[in-house]
């Protein structure tokens, strides 16, 4: 097993087919059992595979960034974490759980990479809506 986590890469560029419901499941599976402060287990992970919604978080997030490309580098599939902002270790149990999730993927066969604008991109009036 040590040697899959140092074999692990982000990935900057993705298939266009849709992630089975199975393979995430599994992903999500491993978010579950992510460790939390207190066993709190407070971080909700949403998957968007809805084409729409994922090119909206993708429009937002790419104007946070003062870009045009896609942040998410075309996954078809985006998996947010949303944690407590009341908890005072929400940004650590957040980050645990997507460690959780990136090896997850890995373990099945898939790649994943760390996109870290979730915050700024509910800030927005767009994003928020989301909620």
């Amino acid at each position: 097993m040590y040697e899959k986590i140092l074999e692990r890469r982000s990935v900057r560029q993705y298939k266009p087919e849709q992630v089975s419901d199975e393979l995430l499941d599994a992903v999500l599976k491993a978010g579950l059992y992510a460790p939390t402060a207190k066993n709190n287990q407070k971080p909700v992970m949403v998957a968007v595979r809805d084409k729409e919604t994922r090119d909206l978080l993708s429009k937002i997030n790419a104007e946070i960034m003062e870009v045009e490309s896609d942040p998410f580098y075309g996954a078809p599939c985006v998996v947010v974490v949303l944690a407590d902002p009341d908890m005072p270790t929400w940004i650590d149990d957040g980050s645990l759980v997507l460690g959780n999730l990136m090896n997850g993927a890995y373990a099945v066969g898939l790649g994943s990479g760390w996109i870290h604008r979730a915050k700024q991109t509910f800030e927005t009036e767009e994003g928020n809506a989301l909620l």
